[in-house]
């Protein structure tokens, strides 16, 4: 017997990749579950399902940065709940200590669907009831055939895991010039926004006051540093500045709309804009300006 359930969630989160650095991303999962039936004569309530894998996935994934801890690029050390990574790419090294709750440790050489679709079969395997044999997830993008972005940020005001310093999205954004689709304006930010990690500038601190790995070596010549304290506990990354977009307040996708409205005002002041920018899957923020 098998049970599906399609669109079950979107896990949001940032992987490190020793190519493309710091990624955003935003995946969408669907789920195939195998087995016989229990005494409802169910293989599992779909409220059940929906419930069970979401919260199995979101407490282990979603919102956090996968970390691939058999990549030779990959340095990391805990004790108690803090955790120090350092990262080396192409695009420069990478360097955060966070709580632990802030990480997903991946035992692999990357992340990738592949990867991240074993490690979340282990954890589900664990949460679901024995009749349940088999667990069979597919991990996918949105099919866009419009311009996207990947950025990765951390909102040091939210109670939620918002407020993780380096969690991510892959996110889709229509701009329209007094009332036309824009799609200069589009590729633009795409361009702009590509594989970038958003920073307040309220968070901006020397990457110097940090205190990183004793292996970190870098400077305020190369990385920012962006440090605060959140209800989860306190959050330190040093970042390479040509993979950064320092934001004048803070990053969320209401002020990033409102953020590139004003921006484009400022280049075309005579004309109005409308700024349709998304936040991962489904969901965003609407400003209009000018």
């Amino acid at each position: 017997m098998q049970l599906f359930v399609k669109d079950l969630t979107v896990i949001d989160f940032s992987y490190l990749c020793a190519k493309r650095g710091m990624v955003g991303e935003s995946w969408i999962v669907d789920v195939l579950l195998e087995g016989g039936l229990d005494e409802q004569n169910m293989l599992l309530d779909f409220a059940k399902v929906k419930r069970t894998i979401k919260q199995t996935i979101d407490a282990v994934a979603d919102h956090r940065l996968l970390v691939p801890t058999a990549c030779s690029n990959v340095r990391w050390q805990q004790q108690g709940d803090r955790v120090w990574v350092d990262f080396d790419s192409s695009l420069g090294q990478i360097h955060l200590a966070c709580p632990s709750q802030a990480f997903t440790l991946v035992s692999s050489e990357k992340i990738d669907q592949l990867s991240v679709n074993s490690f979340l079969q282990k954890a589900l395997r664990e949460a679901l009831p024995k009749n349940v044999e088999g667990i069979t997830l597919t991990l996918r993008h949105e099919i866009l055939d419009t311009p996207y972005y990947h950025y990765s940020h951390g909102l040091r005001k939210h109670d939620g895991n918002c407020q993780r310093i380096a969690h991510g999205h892959r996110s889709p954004i229509h701009i329209f010039e007094n009332g036309h689709p824009a799609l200069k304006w589009d590729q633009y930010w795409a361009k702009r926004w590509h594989d970038i990690y958003l920073g307040s500038e309220e968070d901006l601190v020397s990457v110097d006051s940090l205190s990183l790995s004793a292996q970190t070596r870098v400077s305020d010549d190369t990385h920012y540093g962006f440090h605060y304290q959140a209800p989860q506990g306190d959050f330190q990354l040093a970042m390479p500045k040509t993979c950064c977009d320092l934001i004048p307040h803070d990053t969320t996708v209401e002020l990033l709309a409102d953020f590139i409205a004003a921006t484009l005002v400022a280049k075309v002041p005579t004309s109005q804009f409308k700024v349709v920018a998304f936040e991962g899957v489904g969901k965003g923020a609407i400003v209009t300006k000018g």
